[in-house]
């Protein structure tokens, strides 16, 4: 089955501004040495699509760096391959606001791309799924739109899709609300399309008065079109605020979570891959619990975080429950706690910091502390 891939750069970005102040969503570095695109990429590498357009906003510069031409996720071809979709249309037209949006602005390119189907994926998903088992689903069931939905316990704080299915698993109700709690079955922002059926529903969307997809294609639509929903198990992280960002991070050190996340039955995660030297632990220096990338020089303790490429920790400096990100420079007997520091951060001597588990102190690129 031929399939183009789409991914969603930008659409979450003000849900982590503070991660998103100098990059996009998509390029939010996670696990020590990934980024948030690379769960997209890789997910739909390992379904056999070979053709993927990434839909850009605003900041992509970063993300432009990391991803390249695609050769570490096996895009770089000469047919189909990686493709970047900046913001494109009519001259006075505005950027993007919504996902229907920034689909109708890379119109041409899915009219040009000669693939039956259509599947799209967001960047707030930190998942290992085959993307090949739900367009064969979606094939099986005759569907106009199948989405990707999972279960979750909600509570009365952020607006979410919620889905009701009957016992084929055909969607019959849509809703989008922030009071509904309890556990629930919700949208997980991939969804797969028939691209003859997606390109007729853009072309139509003005007099149809389409300009939300969730609000207006699925509540709207769930009834006239042909709706499933494919439920998926196992572990997913949803990336929607910066204490989830923090929680779902540090979940990467149970080993079960860590194994289940990059390496379900040999899908693996792929990344930009750098060559570095080796991470120096010194003889005053000590780790335990934690994920170190290359290139760190410990001479600090460690204990129950994550540390990025090139993280330099002084001798006395006490890092624990935080998350450090590339070229982070600690000084001698500081003291991190419960804390994100973003890249090239500078923390003197002396210094403490500390947060909550609920509420992580977070450090802007750049700042000197």
């Amino acid at each position: 089955m031929k399939t183009l891939g789409i991914v969603f750069s930008n659409l979450h970005d003000k849900d982590v501004g503070e991660l998103t102040a100098v990059r996009s969503m998509a390029s939010v570095p996670f696990g020590g040495r990934y980024r948030l695109i690379d769960f997209a990429l890789s997910n739909m590498v390992n379904s056999g699509i070979t053709k993927v357009g990434i839909i850009t906003k605003t900041n992509y510069q970063s993300l432009m760096d990391h991803v390249g031409n695609g050769k570490h996720w096996d895009l770089s071809r000469k047919n189909g391959g990686l493709i970047m979709l900046p913001p494109y249309g009519a001259g006075d037209s505005s950027l993007y606001q919504s996902r229907m949006g920034a689909i109708k602005n890379i119109m041409p390119f899915i009219r040009h791309s000669d693939e039956e189907y259509v599947v799209m994926s967001d960047c707030d998903n930190v998942c290992n799924i085959d993307l090949a088992a739900i367009v064969q689903a979606h094939i099986d069931n005759h569907a106009d739109i199948t989405i990707v939905t999972r279960k979750k316990q909600l509570v009365n704080k952020k607006p979410r899709t919620i889905v009701e299915t009957d016992e084929t698993g055909r969607v019959i109700k849509v809703i989008n609300s922030d009071k509904e709690t309890g556990n629930r079955i919700v949208f997980a922002n991939i969804f797969v399309m028939n691209r003859k059926f997606l390109l007729n529903l853009l072309e139509n969307s003005n007099d149809l008065h389409y300009n939300s997809f969730s609000h207006d294609v699925l509540v709207r639509g769930a009834k006239e079109y042909r709706v499933f929903s494919y439920m998926i198990e196992g572990y997913f992280a949803n990336i929607d605020s910066l204490s989830n960002y923090y929680k779902h991070s540090l979940e990467l050190l149970n080993k079960t979570i860590r194994d289940e996340l990059f390496y379900r039955d040999g899908a693996n995660i792929y990344t930009k891959v750098r060559d570095s030297a080796p991470c120096k632990i010194m003889s005053s220096g000590t780790v335990s619990n934690s994920l170190v990338a290359d290139g760190c020089v410990i001479e600090g303790e460690v204990r129950n975080s994550i540390l990025f490429r090139g993280v330099k920790i002084a001798k006395g400096a006490k890092i624990t429950n935080s998350i450090v990100f590339q070229d982070v420079v600690i000084g001698r007997n500081s003291s991190l706690n419960c804390v994100i520091a973003d890249k090239l951060v500078n923390i003197l001597d002396g210094r403490t910091l500390s947060g909550h588990e609920t509420h992580p102190y977070f450090i802007a690129k750049n700042a000197v502390i």
